[in-house]
């Protein structure tokens, strides 16, 4: 039996701020978010909603030392943008907030400072991956290796991407600094370690319990399972780098609190700053230290593992020597993940769809649509520019914009765009009443099981039985023959179109204020007309405006413009349009396997390798800019794709024929192309 309390609080993950949300975040943790706190609202429940950027850690860093700038010039540079789109997106967040405050500064080195006081932390000597060459230990995302789970090569030193296993660095196969390509050794750290395997058993019995009174979804379940039965292992919560919160222990002031520890107290920051926005600094207890509060955690599924077991380890930790206690998630709702096209979005291939950049060619409320009829929520799902059409156009147009637009015009035409009297219902008016007075239960019950799609559905459905009534009724044809039946059919009508104001406004709220507009009634209130969403009859003799169009159709230029624009402005890939040629000019390239035969450093350069390789028994001199990547001894006996027609140059005095085939990764690093297997040297790439 989902639970239900009149205090809710919600959180959607913590973006990072190192690039801008897309379309994948949206169906992931953010949209049906979005519309369970305007359901919640509309329901009459006392409502914060919280969310923020994700500013420390090494994804910041690596985008920082990527570009040559510091971690602030970067999350200075996401966050608004990032907030400014969610707002245009139609985010209604009580707090936006970011972890690079102070307020939220004080929050981690608080939890951190009791959780040391109480002796819940525990120090520990580890083993840690050391850079000889870049001076510095190698944090997670500065290693990477082969998933010893999955043999996924691109495994991190905290998480496997592709099998979402938890990782101790030390575990990676044939780890690689990300900085330089070199293989690192193995040095000794001290660091504070959270015991997390002590919460077990405590963990268990919290999801089993929340799950038998609010049904947490199987794939969720399934996810947590899988981390108790490997054992739940303590984890370091500090860290050797110089961006994040200090560690407020003497002599380990020149550390910092691991990311993973203080991103998702930025939850309980933000709720803080919210408060003193205003000015009543102590409100945010109500919503996180009062039982009757429900907590409700929106994430994607590569974030289970920190807000079902983390997390709620860390608040039971809190709350066992404190009695200002905090509320643990009732539910975490997780979805799976949107791909585009078939294909993960990826930031390195240029394979994806800013939200920024959506929103300049199409409305919002469109992609609203389109993206929460197609949740991610029990498997991965797939976003296209065609499904996109074809779901506001078939549905949200065809369908809910008809009905809408046919019974306002009918007003205008028939009545002098005035509301008509009610006459006595027949049975097929009390069937579409009967539809409007269920409606807010069944779909309210759909948004109470996070079943987010099906609310989608039905909220359409309820469009599509009034297009059939309409029909059925024909109103054009009353008109004539019995007058009082056709006000009857045009009044119910008019309920419906009210009804649809109401049970539309949490999926796409700017066309729902649309709506409010074309009967000229005051704004829906944000708080307990949900439930009375069916009986709110348009008021007989009520004058109504001139209709107007509340839902353009998605045309096929309107999608080829933003594919020429996009193209223009990055091309396919993200290739810059001046640089793109045709089939002709890429046939010119000759692509061929090569064997590295040596490698060696060049003298004076801190950029440039010396390789000999070998293509089909003829060894050839290659001076490549990727001695900050890799250590020389690495690339021996790898087969690898180089230009083989590219005229000569010379670099540090050296002839260069050829040129190595290498991809920027999202760190920064560059990955040369390397060809699996014993293939010929010679082969021709196509």
């Amino acid at each position: 039996m989902t639970r239900t309390s009149q205090r809710i609080l919600i959180t959607a993950a913590l973006p990072y701020a190192n690039g801008y949300v897309h379309l994948g975040h949206l169906a992931g943790a953010y949209l049906p978010a979005d519309m369970y706190a305007r359901y919640q609202r509309l329901n009459g429940r006392e409502v914060l909603f919280l969310c923020g950027s994700d500013e420390h850690g090494v994804a910041i860093t690596v985008s920082a030392e990527h570009e040559k700038v510091t971690p602030k010039q970067i999350i200075d540079r996401y966050h608004p943008d990032n907030e400014s789109a969610f707002r245009k997106f139609g985010m209604s967040f009580d707090q936006y907030s970011r972890t690079s405050i102070p307020l939220h500064h004080e929050t981690a080195r608080e939890f951190f400072s009791e959780f040391h006081a109480a002796q819940i932390l525990k120090e520990r000597e580890e083993r840690q991956f050391y850079c000889e060459f870049d001076k510095l230990f190698l944090a997670d995302r500065y290693v990477e290796g082969i998933c010893p789970v999955c043999k996924y090569d691109k495994a991190r030193g905290d998480q496997c991407e592709n099998c979402g296993s938890w990782l101790n660095q030390l575990e990676l196969i044939d780890a690689k600094c990300k900085l330089c390509g070199r293989t690192p050794v193995v040095r000794s750290t001290r660091h504070w370690y959270f015991p997390l395997g002590e919460y077990q058993e405590r963990l268990q019995a919290y999801i089993q319990e929340r799950d038998a009174r609010d049904g947490w979804r199987e794939t969720v379940l399934r996810y947590c399972e899988s981390w108790f039965r490997q054992g739940l292992q303590d984890r370091a919560v500090t860290r050797d780098l110089t961006w994040g919160v200090p560690v407020p222990v003497k002599g380990f002031e020149h550390k910092v609190i691991y990311v993973w520890f203080d991103a998702v107290l930025g939850y309980i920051s933000a709720a803080k700053e919210w408060a003193v926005n205003r000015s009543v600094p102590e409100a945010w207890r109500a919503y996180w230290q009062d039982e009757s509060t429900k907590y409700v955690a929106f994430i994607g599924k590569d974030n289970v593992v920190f807000h079902c077991i983390v997390f709620p380890a860390m608040l039971m930790a809190w709350n066992d020597h404190h009695t200002s206690r905090f509320v643990l998630p009732e539910n975490v709702p997780a979805n799976e993940f949107l791909n585009l096209e078939g294909q993960k979005f990826s930031k390195s291939r240029g394979w994806g769809i800013d939200l920024r950049d959506f929103l300049r060619f199409f409305p919002a409320d469109a992609l609203r649509f389109a993206l929460a009829a197609n949740l991610p929520e029990t498997k991965d799902a797939d976003f296209s520019m065609k499904e996109f059409q074809a779901r506001v156009n078939n549905e949200l147009a065809d369908i809910v914009g008809n009905f809408i637009n046919r019974t306002l015009a009918f007003v205008a035409r028939n009545f002098g765009g005035v509301a008509p009297a009610s006459g006595v219902p027949d049975e097929r008016d009390k069937a579409m009443l009967e539809v409007l007075r269920n409606a807010p239960a069944n779909i309210g019950d759909l948004y109470e099981r996070y079943k987010f799609r099906e609310v989608v559905a039905e909220t359409v459905n309820v469009a599509r039985i009034a297009n059939k009534y309409f029909n059925d009724s024909e109103p054009w044809k009353t008109i004539k023959q019995n007058p009082s039946k056709c006000a009857t059919t045009i009044a119910v009508s008019l309920q419906t179109v009210s009804a649809l104001s109401v049970l539309l406004r949490p999926i796409v709220p700017v066309l729902a204020q649309g709506i409010d507009r074309l009967l000229d009634q005051t704004a829906v209130e944000e708080k307990g007309t949900w439930k009375t969403a069916g009986d709110r009859p348009v008021p007989a003799g009520h004058k109504l405006p001139t209709p107007g169009i509340l839902i353009t159709k998605v045309e096929d230029e309107a999608i080829a413009a933003m594919s020429r624009e996009m193209t223009a402005s990055e091309g396919p890939a993200g290739v810059p349009s001046e640089n793109l040629i045709s089939i002709d000019d890429f046939r010119k390239v000759v692509l061929k396997v090569a064997r590295v035969v040596s490698a060696e450093r060049i003298a004076k350069s801190e950029k440039l390798l010396r390789l000999i390789v070998e293509i089909a028994g003829e060894e050839r001199q290659i001076v490549a800019g990727i001695a900050k990547h890799y250590a020389p001894e690495t690339l021996v006996d790898k087969r690898v794709v180089v230009v083989a027609n590219l005229q000569p140059a010379k670099l540090m005095g050296l002839e260069s024929r050829g040129m190595l085939l290498a991809a920027n990764a999202d760190d920064g690093t560059l990955r040369i192309v390397v060809v699996e297997g014993e293939i010929p040297t010679g082969s021709v790439v196509r």
